[in-house]
């Protein structure tokens, strides 16, 4: 009998075992933790985001983001979504950005599916038993843990990436491919907040609003983009910032400017604040843009355009002219990203070079596979990740039959 060790109880290495797992195979799970899933269950802030109706290569990055055609071909969306129909999970209609839910709005419904296949194709399961090596055993491997040795025929590595260290994110995965030969680019944090050196981030904690944010560095814009904006502690954070950061944790230092009205153009803005300006009398200028913007975040634009102390009738053609420029564009010094406990996913992995796009076995390791984040794939915002973890691990687990 056919022996499948997996490395990895995450997404991609639940998906590879409930595929594995075919009649006639043997298949062992290992995960370093003491319950699978960790990670699954914060996705989607518990509600796990599980796939987008937009799946494609535009969405991934990475040295070769067309290495994901394969795999996405392998197990297109709507073939994933009835796989978990067929194991009892109902979703709810896609959104109007084509993310998908389940109808449960909990990702335990999406776990505790899994988890049952897993169960009805008898698939052993260690945990926690962390992988401290796997060893070439002629055309075989040995698969050690701190407490045994397990031989297998096929080894598929699906240990995720060390993105969310606090609910599992690991190195582990890159360490042991190494040890085998393969090579990774370096790594960065993605799908992460932005941080600033600014006093107004702190200053508006919790504040929410919908923007167009442009980054730049040295004056050449690097990226754009249009979403939820939330002003945190030390800078933003939100899907429009997240889908930029891995722009600036690659790249270093550059400058964010947000426009929050970007419906709004700036004269139509000036000529509007021109004409409230009057009406508003002796009210102190930062309520200019009260009934503009979140009240919190128009004092806070009208205390940088210096006018928050002159009564709003007193305001001058350039001071209303300057309120509005910042309404417009909004600037804030980026000085880097969250770190890798707070990103969603690692940009960067092992070289997608080194595998068989159409298989996802190592070109140097013959049956040695690889499926998920551990590989040089990341995704952008809104469900592409783990759609890239079904498809891969779906197409590691049926091509190590």
């Amino acid at each position: 009998m056919t022996h499948i060790a997996i490395i990895g109880g995450g997404a991609s290495g639940l998906m590879a075992a409930c595929t594995a797992a075919q009649s006639g195979t043997r298949v062992t799970l290992f995960e370093r933790q003491a319950r699978v899933g960790r990670k699954l269950l914060a996705t989607g802030n518990g509600r796990c985001n599980l796939t987008n109706q937009n799946a494609g290569p535009s969405h991934y990055h990475g040295a070769d983001p067309d290495f994901v055609r394969p795999a996405l071909a392998a197990l297109r969306v709507a073939e994933t979504l009835a796989l978990f129909r067929s194991l009892g999970l109902l979703t709810a209609p896609a959104d109007e950005s084509g993310r998908v839910y389940p109808l449960s709005d909990s990702a335990n419904s999406v776990l505790d599916v899994l988890r049952f296949e897993l169960d009805r194709r008898s698939v052993t399961l260690h945990a926690p038993a962390p992988v401290t090596a796997i060893k070439r055993r002629g055309a075989s491997f040995v698969v050690e843990t701190e407490t045994d040795s397990v031989p297998a025929d096929k080894v598929i590595i699906a240990c995720g990436g060390c993105a969310g260290g606090k609910l599992g994110g690991v190195s582990d995965g890159y360490a042991l491919l190494q040890s085998l030969g393969h090579s990774r680019t370096a790594l960065h944090p993605a799908l992460t907040q932005l941080n600033c050196d600014s006093p107004y981030p702190r200053a508006l904690k919790g504040v929410r609003a919908t923007a167009h944010i442009k980054l730049s560095r040295n004056g050449r814009t690097i990226g754009e983009n249009r979403g939820e904006v939330q002003f945190t502690e030390k800078g933003i954070s939100g899907i429009a910032v997240f889908e930029l950061s891995r722009l600036v944790s690659t790249g270093g230092k550059c400058r964010a400017e947000l426009d929050f009205l970007p419906d709004v153009s700036a004269p139509e803005l000036t000529q509007l604040l021109t004409e409230q300006a009057p009406r508003r009398g002796s009210l102190p200028g930062e309520e200019l843009l009260t009934g503009v913007l979140h009240n919190k975040l128009g004092r806070t634009l009208c205390r940088a355009a210096d006018v928050a102390g002159k009564p709003c009738r007193e305001l001058s053609a350039e001071e209303l002219s300057r309120c509005a420029a910042l309404c417009k564009g909004f600037p804030l010094d980026v000085t880097g990203t969250g770190s890798f406990d707070s990103a969603q996913v690692t940009a960067g992995g092992v070289s997608t070079s080194e595998f068989y796009p159409e298989t996802l076995e190592s070109r140097i390791v013959p049956g040695l596979y690889a499926c998920g984040e551990v590989l040089d794939i990341d995704g952008d915002c809104g469900g592409y990740n783990l759609q890239w973890a079904w498809s891969s691990g779906y197409l590691a687990g049926r091509c190590a039959l």
